[in-house]
Parts: C-alpha cells; structure tokens; sequence
C-alpha cells in the first residue's frame, strides 16, 4: 500500500492501446496509433493517441499558428532581431489595439492594424476549436458539458476582446497581446472605472474562483485519499456504492456536516468554475457601458462608506 502514499501514480498498468470507440465516429481523420508515456504517467493516462483533429481542428490550428506567428514576428520587430533581447525581454513586448482616435476603424498596421488581423485569425481559432468540442461530443455522445464549459471562458474572451470594445466604440478599450502590458491594462482599467473591487459582478467572480479551486482540491484529494478502495472507478462508486464512497462522504459528513455525492460534486464544481468567467464577463461588460465609477456605485447603493 506505501507506493499509494505519494502524490503521483507509482503504479502503472499497460495493457494494448485503448483505440476509442468505433460507432458513428469517423475513422478516416484519426491517426492509427498510439503510444505510452511514463512521464505523463505519473499525472494522468499514460496513453498518447490516437489523435483526430477533423476539419474544425485543422482550422483552428491554422489560424491560431497565425495568430501566434504574428504577435511574435511583432515582438521579434520590438526586440530588434536581437535573439538576446528577445528573451531578455520577453514578457515586455506587447501587440497594442489601435488608438482611440480610431474608433472602430481599420487603422494602418504599425498603429493598431496588426493586432486588428491578429485578433481576427484567434477569433476564428478559438469559434472552430469550441465548434470541434461540440462535434466531438456529438460523435461520441456525450453531453455538451465540455462544449458549455468552453463557452463560458470564450464569453468572457469576446467581453473582453469583441463586445466591450464594440459598445464603447473604441478598439482601444481591448486588452493588449502581452504579459505585463496585459497586466497593465489591467490596473488601468481598474483605476479608470473607480476600482474593480467594488464591482459586485467581480466580487462574485473571485468568490467563485476560489470556491471552484476548494471544490476541485477537495474532491481531488477525497478520491487519491480512497484510490486504494477503488475510488478512482467513480462510475462504479456511482453506480454501486462501495467502500471508498462510503468512506469519503462519512469523512465530509464528520468534517463539515453534509457530503457531496460521487456524482453531484462534478455538478458542484462545474457551476463553480463556469460562472467564474461569466459573472466576470457580467461585470467587465457594464462597466464604462452601464457603470462609469464602481466605487460611486457602491457609495450610491451602501456597498462602500461614505467621504
């Protein structure tokens, strides 16, 4: 039972690949083989492939690979074509939006252009991927949890990049392609709108994030702490309860009370980690649409004191 004592998985059982299943799914665009690999092992299924990409995912690849070629043929630019420099400074260089000036015009490519086409190339990358989970779960069918999940992140993408900007009337108000010019945006957006944390959408947000990382520990934690009874087999435990359900929701019970199901924590955590970008997006969406000063909206509605 010791090598069950560590955080990785000491134990792993190869057997003939898993080739998925064959019933109205198409077989022409999946790769024939499949191979193992121990590294990955010690985390998750130690099996790579078969892989299918489909015509969703070759688009999707394609034009994200421009997206990406261009914001780093920008950056190599920025560094001067300097290898040195580039990797000095990485994290500095950035792809800006256009100027306000420019409203929501095509402006040349050296002022705002160039992250203009970008943006469109990732905005086709990103449609076609989420479009591929939802054929994806079609095929195999599964629900379209995944395919709702995604599309709570690309919600708060398109606030971000696409619905905001186009309701203020600026490509200016998009965020940057950078790490500390995003960050920057960030603060600045903050401080532009009177403070980001007295935005109930926000506050929600964050209590959601860290809700959805407690959850997701938890339940990590609970099903490792059960694996030697065969917990990690949930459907089973789901299906069946055995011992090792038996036993995490006995330890939930005595801990705080009540206990999740071997099912219902799934429901648990996905509402936690979907509504994280979508009261965010919420949030950002009115803000400087509806709401021009969150911290006098807060004194307006009891939510902040009073000068």
């Amino acid at each position: 039972m010791a090598e069950y004592q560590n955080i990785f998985t000491q134990v792993q059982i190869q057997g003939p690949p898993e080739m998925g299943m064959v019933e109205e799914a198409d077989l022409l665009e999946r790769t024939k083989g499949a191979r193992f690999s121990k590294l990955l092992g010690w985390f998750g299924n130690a099996q790579l492939g078969p892989i299918y990409l489909g015509s969703f995912g070759v688009i999707s690849l394609a034009t994200g690979l421009i997206w990406f070629v261009m914001v780093g043929a920008h950056y190599w630019g920025q560094a001067g074509y300097n290898p040195g420099v580039f990797m000095r400074d990485l994290f500095y260089f950035s792809l800006e939006p256009p100027g306000p000036e420019y409203g929501l015009s095509m402006p040349p490519l050296r002022e705002g252009g160039m992250w203009l086409i970008a943006s469109f190339f990732l905005l086709i990358s990103v449609m076609t991927w989420w479009a591929r989970s939802y054929d994806l779960a079609r095929q195999m069918k599964m629900g379209k949890h995944v395919f709702y999940a995604f599309g709570a992140a690309i919600w708060l993408f398109l606030v971000l990049g696409l619905f905001r900007p186009i309701l203020m009337g600026s490509w200016s108000e998009a965020v940057p392609y950078g790490i500390f010019s995003h960050l920057d945006w960030t603060m600045g957006f903050s401080i532009t709108y009177g403070n980001l944390f007295y935005n109930p959408f926000h506050a929600l947000s964050i209590a959601f994030l860290y809700g959805s990382t407690l959850l997701f520990a938890m339940h990590g934690a609970t099903i490792l702490a059960v694996s030697r009874f065969g917990g990690d087999r949930e459907l089973e435990q789901i299906a069946d309860r055995g011992t090792a359900s038996e036993r995490a929701a006995l330890f939930w019970r005595w801990t705080m009370g009540f206990n999740a199901t071997m099912e219902g924590i799934h429901r648990w955590a996905w509402w936690f980690a979907v509504l994280t970008p979508i009261t965010g997006g919420i949030g950002i969406l009115l803000t400087g649409t509806v709401v021009d000063n969150w911290y006098v909206w807060a004194q307006d509605h009891g939510f902040a004191p009073l000068d």
